[in-house]
């Protein structure tokens, strides 16, 4: 159990502006025979629910970042520009490394559709786990 719990919170950490990486989490309990279908089930939830915050911040706080400085306007329109040109299928690419946590905190910030955010980006990151688990069962098992 507090295995899935380890996994859960990396996996959501990974999602957030902090420097944590999941995938080596994820692959040592996989390497330790842990059960595939429970790290991708606390992966794949974790992570959804770690864009699913990003949302938020950026729904609710933009403005205080921005005055703040934490976010530099001419970056959030290049995001924004590209939001709204790709709509809902940018968020497809909300797994991907340096270009996903401010897709999911641009959707916030925008007002997209809450249901659609979470469909969307959970099919992404659900894929994303269970790419990497069938990774590792095909090339180190």
């Amino acid at each position: 159990m507090k295995e899935l719990i380890i996994i859960f919170l990396s996996a959501f950490g990974a999602a957030t502006i902090l420097p944590i990486y999941s995938e080596a989490t994820v692959l040592y309990y996989l390497n330790s025979g842990y059960p595939k279908i429970l790290i991708l089930i606390s992966a794949g939830f974790g992570n959804t629910l770690g864009s699913l915050l990003n949302f938020f911040i950026g729904k609710k706080g933009v403005d205080y970042l921005l005055k703040k400085g934490y976010v530099k306007e001419k970056n959030l329109l290049k995001a924004e520009k590209f939001f709204k040109k790709y709509g809902g299928f940018a968020l497809l690419f909300s797994w991907a490394p340096i270009i996903g946590d401010p897709l999911t905190f641009i959707a916030g910030s925008l007002h997209y559709d809450i249901k659609k955010f979470i469909i969307i980006v959970a099919i992404a990151k659900f894929a994303r786990y269970y790419l990497l688990i069938e990774g590792f069962n095909i090339f180190i098992k």
